[in-house]
């Protein structure tokens, strides 16, 4: 295996964040507490404010889950969402036994077409849709893949129109990529019903796992906090640290274990500080690539919209002026010591799935599969140096010229 050159990523740790890690652990109080509550206010503040309310769980997957379980997402409902996107997306649902259906990208970007959207709210609900079950759709899942934003107007827009008095459409963003993204509407992952953010070690910021839910709507937020800890009408800190007897509590309904500890939190308090100082050095890094690779005509650039957060750096390759694949492109970047890595397999290449629903197939999704198959997600972090940055691009250009047609 070659040598590592340039990682694909390296989160941005510092003595901040081991001083804090130490002073929890020096605290005596290890699961969710004081830091928690911390990190969900400065998040919370970080996104401007405006009555949002985070709450922090130990991973975007879970949030999901408790995001769709509080918009009623269950058996006998369905939400619509990408397979352009990381499977929990979709598995989130199916833990809720509710059914999925799939609307494929648009052409040119990697986000969800709201025209595709539409396709499906516009099917007959009492006879299926491309072998599912009867359905009614509850839920819209836009994804924020790489960090650059959906069109979330038009989608927030379907969701009224078809919208019942019997069936309200909720709008639940997946911004795992998508910290911090402003745009006119607000924060991605502020602007629907419910939001969720991820704080994965690869992340735009960290908490080595973990991840938080973000709403508006406070019934939505009280529901989610009873849920994320098994049901129970107090929290751990609550049980502990008021006067009245840790032991009396109530469980009101069947919840999950879902709640961030301290020991992380900490380090999330620590990345919030950086955000807007990580964004700008991942910034400085697309520059350089952009201006290189515009010059390549075998490149075709990642496209950039209103409140790109830069999370990811999604180089594709023009297949028609090259004589190899991207999978022998990819290797070959490997070889030279590169990491590098491809978001994402679409989700219809996977046996699950293709199992569970006929028509799930790569030729209906055209727009998908060709980003899937012509993209590479290369090394782009915080801490990465200009010489990295070089020789990434040095190594793409050489290896486009000799694999030229």
């Amino acid at each position: 295996m070659a040598e590592i050159k340039v990682p694909f990523h390296k989160a941005a740790i510092t003595k901040d964040e081991e001083d804090a890690v130490l002073n929890v652990l020096r605290s005596g109080w290890l699961t969710t507490g004081k830091y928690a509550l911390e990190f969900e206010k400065k998040f919370s503040e970080s996104l401007g404010g405006n009555e949002v309310i985070s709450l922090a769980v130990n991973s975007n997957t879970s949030g999901m889950i408790l995001a769709m379980e509080a918009c009623g997402v269950h058996q006998g409902k369905a939400v619509i969402t990408t397979p352009y996107t990381f499977v929990s997306t979709a598995a989130c649902a199916r833990h809720l036994n509710a059914d999925v259906f799939f609307a494929d990208i648009e052409k040119d970007t990697y986000s969800i077409d709201p025209d595709k959207i539409e396709e499906i709210l516009k099917q007959d609900t009492t006879t299926g849709y491309k072998g599912h079950a009867p359905y009614s759709v509850c839920a819209i899942v836009p994804v924020h893949i790489a960090g650059n934003v959906c069109n979330m107007k038009r989608i927030m827009e379907l969701a009224e129109k078809y919208s019942t008095p019997q069936n309200k459409i909720r709008v639940i963003e997946d911004a795992a990529h998508s910290y911090p993204s402003p745009t006119k509407m607000g924060y991605a992952g502020t602007i629907g019903d419910a939001g969720v953010f991820s704080f994965y070690v690869t992340k735009t910021i960290t908490t080595a796992e973990g991840g938080m839910v973000c709403t508006r709507d406070k019934d939505l937020a009280k529901r989610m906090t009873v849920m994320r800890m098994h049901g129970m009408d107090r929290t751990t800190w609550d049980r502990y640290t008021s006067p009245r007897a840790s032991w009396e509590y109530d469980i009101v309904a069947p919840g999950y274990k879902f709640n961030l500890p301290d020991v992380l939190a900490a380090i999330g308090c620590c990345q919030l500080d950086r955000a807007v100082q990580f964004y700008e050095q991942r910034k400085r890094i697309v520059e350089k690539y952009n201006k290189a690779f515009s010059k390549l005509d075998y490149i075709t650039l990642p496209p950039d919209g209103e409140g790109n957060s830069w999370h990811l750096y999604l180089m594709r390759i023009v297949p028609e002026k090259l004589k190899i694949t991207r999978e022998e492109f990819a290797k070959k970047m490997q070889e030279a010591g590169l990491g590098i890595s491809v978001h994402f397999i679409p989700i219809f290449h996977f046996t699950y799935w293709k199992e569970l629903y006929r028509d799930f197939t790569a030729e209906n999704f055209p727009n998908a599969e060709r980003q899937y198959s012509t993209t590479i997600s290369i090394p782009l972090y915080p801490d990465m140096t200009d010489e990295q940055a070089e020789y990434v691009i040095t190594t793409v250009e050489k290896l486009g010229n000799e694999n030229r047609k």
